[in-house]
């Protein structure tokens, strides 16, 4: 292990070590024997259809790959699955580090560079957020009288740039400035895309006076951003991109759907798509801080949700919150060890190699 990733580790755990101790503060009265009582007594055929459906989303990522690769190579989506329950598996077991194999993987057996690959990878996050930021505003507007009579909702005031606010209209406002930075997002990604090198200039220019390093690296991620968005050939990708991945967070949804309704808790049995895309939002955010094969953020946002905004009981809210980790993130990893050995690929070894690769394809850009 490098200096660098111990650094980000050491300072992950410690900040995950600190949000497990707040939580586990506020449950003193926690019962143990409630919660063994709560996931042994899951429908287990529901918790199978949630997994099914996350399934179904990684499948339709190779799909939205298979498309994003359309203008270079000509492929199916069966050829590129192997490679995407790998990558995901990679995710679940290294953490961050393990993404970079996913393009790497696709990489190798299309025969293509790896900084052609590092392009779609950046190019399809950005369909992910855009995606994702549509559907929660239109959750918002759609569902806002259900969002708003969350037991966490009512009579909660906070102060926010001197105003006092709901804290529904708090979640509100964050959702509708999701969707104004996605919009930005996509002006600044056109204007990329419409003369990368130039992009990549005035980037640096900017931030020259900040630091010669870091204006040189922003330069060339964004240079390499706008070489990948070359992927959108015509107006029938974008459709087709925009289309899967909108439908890869509705099977996100409905798996949360799944997993919920497989309790017997009144309030988890009957939610509805709208509360568990509210609750996919949450576990997204607190996704940002995982730890290789313990996940960490998503878990305490899960949970904390469910108990603090929904309702639920400390316990029966852990439950429920591991079981939706567990089939959304981790329940890969057993088809994915299994292509891995089919395709005798050592995960160790990829990372190494995937991240030697993608240094390589940054320096090559600069």
């Amino acid at each position: 292990m490098n200096k660098k990733r111990f650094i980000t580790t050491t300072v992950v755990v410690l900040a995950l070590a600190g949000l497990i101790y707040l939580q586990v503060r506020t449950w003193r009265k926690f019962e143990w024997r409630k919660f063994a009582a709560a996931t042994e007594g899951a429908n287990y055929f529901l918790i199978g259809v949630g997994v099914a459906l996350i399934f179904l989303a990684y499948y339709l990522r190779a799909v939205r790959w298979k498309i994003l690769l359309r203008p270079v190579r000509q492929t199916s989506s069966l050829r590129l699955l192997a490679p995407t329950v790998i990558g995901f598996t990679a995710t679940a077991l290294l953490g961050r580090p393990g993404e970079f194999i996913r393009p790497y993987a696709i990489a190798r057996r299309e025969g293509l560079t790896m900084a052609s690959q590092m392009a779609v990878w950046t190019v399809e996050r950005i369909f992910d957020v855009g995606a994702f930021g549509v559907i929660m505003a239109v959750n918002i507007l759609l569902a806002e009288p259900q969002l708003r009579g969350l037991p966490g909702f009512q009579h909660s005031t906070h102060m926010f740039l001197g105003i006092q606010m709901s804290a529904f209209m708090m979640f509100k406002l964050a959702g509708f400035i999701i969707l104004g930075g996605v919009a930005v997002a996509a002006l600044v990604a056109f204007a990329i895309h419409r003369n990368p090198g130039r992009s990549a200039g005035l980037a640096e220019r900017m931030l020259r006076p900040l630091s010669k390093k870091l204006a040189h690296g922003v330069a060339q991620r964004v240079h390499a951003f706008g070489e990948g968005l070359n992927t959108l050939h015509d107006f029938k990708s974008f459709v087709q991109l925009t289309g899967v991945s909108l439908l890869i967070w509705l099977v996100i949804g409905l798996a949360y759907v799944a997993v919920t309704h497989a309790y017997i808790d009144p309030k988890l049995s009957s939610m509805t798509l709208s509360s568990t895309l509210f609750l996919t939002a949450g576990s997204v955010a607190g996704g940002l801080l995982q730890l290789p094969m313990v996940g960490g953020g998503s878990q305490l946002a899960t949970i904390s949700i469910l108990k603090n905004i929904f309702g639920i009981q400390p316990e029966i809210a852990t439950s429920c919150g591991m079981m939706l980790w567990l089939v959304t993130f981790m329940s890969i990893i057993p088809i994915g060890l299994v292509m891995a050995h089919r395709e005798r690929v050592s995960f160790m070894k990829l990372e190494a190699e995937s991240i030697v690769e993608e240094e390589k394809a940054v320096e090559k850009i600069g």
